[in-house]
C-alpha cells in the first residue's frame, strides 16, 4: 500500500511521504491564494475551490481565511456555507451533505497519533535528524441541514446525522443521529450514540450511553450527567 491508501485506510503511515506532502504543499499554495483572492472576485474563488476540493456541488460558500491539509480529502454538497477561519484537517475523508451551515471558527479533525511518544516518534537518531509522527485518521461525515455553531471542534471518527444543530463551543468526538439539538457547552464523549430528536440542554455531558428514544420528552436536562459506559438512558 501507498502511504496515501494507508492514511485513508486508517492504518499508521509516514506524513513525510513525497506523494502526500507534494500535495499538502499545493493545497497549502491553493488555501493562500483563495485566502488572498479579492472577496468580490467570485470566478476566480470559484477556479480554486474546484482544484483545491475532492468534490463540490452547487452554490458553495466560503468567506476566507480557510485552511486545510490536503484539500482533496474534502466533499461538499449543494448549497453549503463556511463562515471564516474553519480549520479542516482533511487526512481523511470530510463529507459534508447539502445545506450546511459552518459558523466561524469551526475545527474539523480527521487525525489522530498514538499516545505513546515512541510510537509517534520512533526512536531518536544518532545524527539527530526528524521523522514527522505517526499518525492515523479516521472520516467525519455530516448528513444534509446540519447547523454547527462557531467554535466548535469535530473530531475524527464522528458522524453527524440530518438536521443535526449543534451549539457554540460544542465538543463532538462520536456520533449524533438526526434530529438532535446539543446546546451551548454540552459534550457528547466517545463511543456516545444519541438516536433521534433528543436535545441535549447547556452543560450537559454524555460519555459512552446510549440514550433511549423512549427518554421522557427527549430530552436530557440542562445540567445533567450520563457517564456510565455503556449504560442506557
Amino acid at each position: 500500500m501507498t502511504e496515501r491508501e494507508k492514511m485513508l485506510a486508517g492504518e499508521l503511515y509516514d506524513c513525510g511521504d513525497e506523494e502526500l506532502l507534494t500535495q499538502w504543499h499545493k493545497a497549502k499554495d491553493l488555501a493562500r491564494d483563495y485566502n488572498q483572492t479579492n472577496s468580490a472576485d467570485a470566478d476566480e474563488k470559484e477556479r480554486i475551490l474546484r482544484e483545491l476540493l475532492g468534490g463540490k456541488g452547487k452554490n458553495l460558500w466560503i468567506t476566507a481565511p480557510f485552511y486545510v491539509d490536503y484539500g482533496n480529502n474534502i466533499y461538499f454538497g449543494n448549497n453549503c456555507e463556511v463562515n471564516m477561519n474553519c480549520t479542516f484537517l482533511d487526512d481523511n475523508i470530510i463529507r459534508i451533505g447539502d445545506n450546511a451551515l459552518i459558523a466561524p471558527n469551526v475545527q474539523i479533525y480527521t487525525a489522530f497519533h498514538p499516545t505513546n511518544a515512541i510510537d509517534r516518534f520512533g526512536e531518536p537518531k544518532e545524527d539527530g535528524s526528524f521523522e514527522f509522527c505517526k499518525t492515523q485518521t479516521a472520516p467525519v461525515i455530516i448528513g444534509n441541514n446540519v447547523w454547527i455553531g462557531g467554535g466548535a471542534i469535530i473530531l475524527p471518527g464522528v458522524t453527524i446525522g440530518d438536521n443535526v444543530v449543534i451549539g457554540i463551543g460544542s465538543d463532538v468526538p462520536n456520533k449524533m443521529k438526526p434530529n438532535i439539538y446539543s446546546g451551548g457547552l454540552a459534550t457528547i464523549g466517545e463511543n456516545s450514540v444519541i438516536p433521534s430528536n433528543v436535545q441535549i440542554g447547556k452543560n450537559t455531558a454524555i460519555s459512552g450511553v446510549t440514550a433511549a428514544e423512549d427518554y421522557e420528552d427527549g430530552v436530557l436536562a440542562s445540567g445533567e450527567t450520563l457517564i456510565k459506559a455503556g449504560e442506557r438512558v
